[in-house]
């Protein structure tokens, strides 16, 4: 990332464009760099054994002694789980985030034994922070996780305004708006560039409020004879606040199972964020002795992990909680794209258990934290940009909201739709588009960051499409014979019995083939004759069968 000339602002982002997740912004001038958010994303379907995805910032490695600080709009893991991971390859740089954020984040980094070494700053909204050469101003952005904000940046050539995940809930559940009073001021003061939120730019009208998913609750869950068990997603600390509200109402008493679950209920409560009395929780020992129509569990889950809470009360694994007859389940979470064959399987599990089970599809026990087209509007209304660049999408998204932009007025030449690693260069005489910097994906599979790349996956999916086989040779260096094999092994390609002994043995027969046209006394290169025998295999398996194992000759050199 090169050092940007005076008088002009450079803007990349390192992830979170084009995609969902691993939101990470960039913004430079005079030299210095503001990082916003530092986020991760799950693996997709295709990134076989893969725990987490990183952005890769090797294009911030030289530029360490530059960035001035890391701000952080929320506490989503989008936005700020990568950051255990990457803060010292950073140089690590102060961090900026309003109480509930770093206390999820302060969590978080206790598992990596960095919560002493971080320098965590809290922010109000509406607060002036000034770091040479930027001042930033937090301000309040409704979300579907507590004390979100976005940023106003004020730069020696103008201000940017970067809203962070938002939407207008006008009927907030803690009374927090988004700060429209605010934009329509920086609008007034004039808006050299807006960076929104584009999730929801599809969805016609307005998000629903959250308050409605507590009517869902209360229709819900009175009517409900015996125990009840909500799901939701741990960090929505508005949506466990209702759950509870609603539980006191009924008489229930609250069980919280996951860890990530228990872990964020307790930060909350302990920075006021939730309200929920203490004599309102009960242990496992407690549920065992109550009356199924007096409890209510709050878990994790909703999107069919494997290894949840919920997917092993569904399948009857888990050790403390059992399922009966007549018990309810409620999804409170979208299906996440991507998730909906593993939710469909754990509504199915649900339901052989015998419970009745309300997800999206069939209730309104869910409602999105983005902003819809309308909104959206507004803010542009409210803020009137010169440049415009729609964060935080798919890429149909990004390109729907750069036109619905152009519909509110911005320039069609100033509305850019930016890739990962492209960086604009916007000085006081126009925008400009810069060469492409490295970004990417950074993968994370157990302990290792990093040690697995494009080859590898390849090879698993290769792996789990097609199998593999592995060829055993031994052969005298000196005098070219056989000693042992050629000898063949297969896992999840054929079964080395039966019919298929015909197959192994033809393969076995090209393999001896090819030795006999070489002179293995002479062979200097054996990693050719590696390659010779892969070949012929691959035609052998294609021309028999049409399949693509992959293939592992050993061969040695004795």
């Amino acid at each position: 990332m090169a050092e940007t000339e005076s008088e002009t602002v450079r803007i990349v982002a390192l992830g979170g464009l084009g995609e969902i997740g691993m939101n990470m912004l960039a913004i430079e001038y005079a030299g210095k760099i503001l990082l916003i958010d530092c986020g991760l994303m799950f693996p997709e379907a295709y990134m076989m054994g893969i725990d987490l995805v990183l952005p890769d910032i090797s294009s911030l490695e030289e530029r360490t002694d530059d960035i001035i600080a890391l701000f952080l709009t929320h506490g989503h893991e989008d936005h700020i789980g990568a950051i255990p991971f990457l803060w010292q390859q950073l140089g690590e740089p102060d961090i900026y985030g309003t109480g509930l954020t770093l206390g999820l984040l302060r969590n978080k980094l206790k598992e990596f034994e960095l919560d002493n070494k971080i320098q965590l700053i809290e922010i109000q909204p509406r607060q002036r922070i000034d770091l040479f050469p930027f001042e930033i101003e937090p301000f309040r952005a409704a979300h579907s996780i507590v004390d979100g904000v976005g940023l106003a940046i004020r730069t020696p050539i103008g201000l940017i305004v970067h809203t962070g995940d938002f939407k207008l809930d006008q009927t907030p559940v803690d009374g927090q708006n988004t700060d429209l009073s605010r934009l329509a001021e920086f609008g007034e003061e004039g808006v050299l560039l807006l960076l929104a939120d584009s999730t929801n730019v599809e969805n016609e009208g307005y998000t629903l409020s959250e308050r409605t998913v507590k009517k869902a609750f209360e229709e819900i869950i009175p009517n409900c004879a015996k125990r009840v068990v909500v799901a939701t997603f741990s960090s929505n600390i508005h949506r466990i606040q209702q759950i509870a509200d609603v539980a006191a109402a009924c008489g229930r008493k609250l069980l919280i199972n996951g860890r990530s679950m228990v872990s964020n209920i307790d930060i909350a409560r302990k920075l006021g964020y939730l309200s929920i009395a203490e004599e309102q929780f009960i242990d496992l020992r407690d549920m065992r002795s109550l009356s199924p129509e007096k409890v209510l569990i709050i878990t994790t889950g909703s999107q069919g992990e494997p290894l949840s809470s919920l997917m092993r009360i569904a399948l009857g694994d888990h050790k403390q909680i059992e399922l009966e007859q007549g018990d309810t389940v409620i999804l409170s979470s979208k299906f996440i794209p991507g998730n909906e064959k593993a939710i469909s399987d754990l509504i199915n599990n649900l339901y052989r258990r015998g419970a009745e089970v309300f997800y999206e599809k069939t209730s309104e026990i869910h409602v999105s934290g983005h902003a819809s087209r309308e909104e959206l509007k507004l803010v542009h209304n409210l803020v009137k940009p010169r440049y415009f660049i729609p964060v935080h999408g798919e890429y149909r998204h990004l390109v729907k909201h750069a036109q619905l932009a152009v519909e509110m007025g911005t320039a069609e030449e100033n509305a850019f739709i930016l890739d990962n690693g492209q960086p604009l260069l916007i000085g006081l005489e126009g925008a400009a588009l810069e060469e492409t910097i490295t970004s990417g994906r950074i993968f994370v599979d157990g302990k290792g960051v990093g040690d697995i790349g494009t080859m590898q996956l390849r090879d698993r999916r290769h792996l789990a499409n097609h199998g593999l086989v592995i060829l055993m040779l031994a052969i005298n260096q000196s005098t070219g014979t056989i000693v042992h094999g050629p000898e063949l092994f297969t896992k999840g390609f054929v079964e080395e019995n039966g019919e298929n002994e015909n197959l192994l043995e033809e393969a076995k027969q090209a393999v001896c083939d090819l030795l006999n046209e070489h002179s293995l006394d002479a062979i200097s290169d054996w990693e050719e004759l590696r390659v010779e025998v892969r070949k012929a295999l691959r035609r052998c398996f294609n021309k028999k069968i049409a399949r693509r194992p992959l293939i592992l000759p050993v061969i040695l050199e004795l």
